[in-house]
């Protein structure tokens, strides 16, 4: 037999009490925030979130493109389809306008 099924608040590690937070809202917190977005090809491309939609369409600002972990491009703006993304992150380091 159980103890309770409330009790369950040790799977993430971070139980500061509050309401549990779904995919969607994430999403919705980090717009605006730098982001890192893989893509299926295992190219990244890093900036700023702008918007995305219910299918994953990605649009960013200040992009950088990143193959095999060197910068390739910068982009002003840059638009994902969706169907290519494997993952979006949160970007642990601030980025910069230059080298």
């Amino acid at each position: 037999m159980s103890t309770g099924g409330a009790d369950k608040s040790g799977s993430g590690g971070g139980g500061a009490g509050g309401p549990v937070k779904t995919p969607s809202d994430f999403l919705k917190s980090i717009r605006g925030r730098p982001v890192v977005v893989k893509l299926n090809s295992g190219v990244d491309y890093r900036g700023i979130l702008a918007c995305l939609d219910g299918y994953m369409n990605i649009a960013m600002e200040q992009t950088e493109e990143y193959v095999n972990g060197q910068l390739k491009n910068k982009y002003g703006d840059a638009f994902i389809r969706g169907n290519n993304v494997l993952y979006i992150s949160t970007s642990k380091r601030s980025l910069t306008d230059g080298a």
